[in-house]
């Protein structure tokens, strides 16, 4: 059976995607920034309601993935922090200022997680060399790569996708994302031998203000307006599920 895991952004919408059937979450923050690591309470609070396995992505800031002493304290107290409220695993990723991945730090997060599990994520795609990154990671001990096999979208790196799977074998899991919908995840299915595929099957419903100031912005785009919410499409999930029932 596929395995299907859904990004959400905030507890509702980690609420809303249990109640659709998925298998598996990935609790992020801050949905423009390409996702941060939660709060500590929303941590604790969707370990509460939900219950299915939880993945927290541990990334402290938005840009590229090389960190700070500084910066890498902080994810491992996010760590703890996932750990303590009894978390499945943890998303991150680690890259040296080459474009390599920082083999020695990674290891560190895998160690301080466990028994939770670690998943490689997107930084994944910004190395220098997949196919070297690929067996880094191996050896730091993640359990999974999380990837648009180095392209935008899955879609279009659907082909050195199938070739990861491939080279990954029994070793690692590939877990192709971005971009996968309804549309796509079957042909992404059956032409990467995927057995896990990651989505945010993502909709947007009106907030609760009524009052809207529209000159002023927080910070947010066009594609995520701030008197607009990201929650997962449970309609979506559902047929999704369906295709692979």
């Amino acid at each position: 059976m596929m395995l299907i895991e859904i990004a959400v952004f905030n507890l509702e919408s980690a609420i809303a995607a249990f109640n659709a059937g998925a298998h598996r979450i990935e609790l992020c923050s801050a949905p423009a920034a390409g996702g941060l690591t939660p709060s500590a309470a929303t941590m604790r609070l969707a370990r509460k309601y939900v219950k299915i396995p939880i993945h927290v992505m541990i990334r402290p800031r938005e840009g590229d993935f090389c960190y700070s002493e500084k910066e890498f304290e902080t994810m491992l107290l996010d760590i703890a922090a996932a750990k303590s409220v009894g978390m499945q695993g943890v998303v991150a990723g680690i890259l040296n200022p080459d474009g390599s991945v920082d083999e020695k730090r990674t290891a560190m997060l895998v160690d301080a997680a466990a028994p939770m599990n670690v998943t490689f994520h997107r930084a994944f795609d910004m190395t220098n060399n997949q196919d070297v990154a690929l067996e880094a990671i191996i050896y730091a001990g993640c359990a999974r790569i999380l990837t648009s096999g180095g392209q935008q979208t899955a879609s279009l790196g659907i082909e050195k996708l199938a070739d990861l799977i491939k080279k990954a074998g029994n070793r690692i899991s590939i877990m192709p994302g971005s971009g996968v919908n309804l549309d796509n995840i079957t042909n992404m299915a059956e032409r990467t031998g995927a057995k896990e595929i990651h989505l945010s099957a993502r909709s947007f419903i009106p907030g609760k203000m009524e009052f809207k100031q529209l000159i002023v912005t927080m910070g947010r785009t066009a594609t995520i307006p701030d008197y607009e919410l990201q929650v997962p499409d449970e309609k979506t999930i559902k047929e999704i599920l369906e295709l692979f029932a």
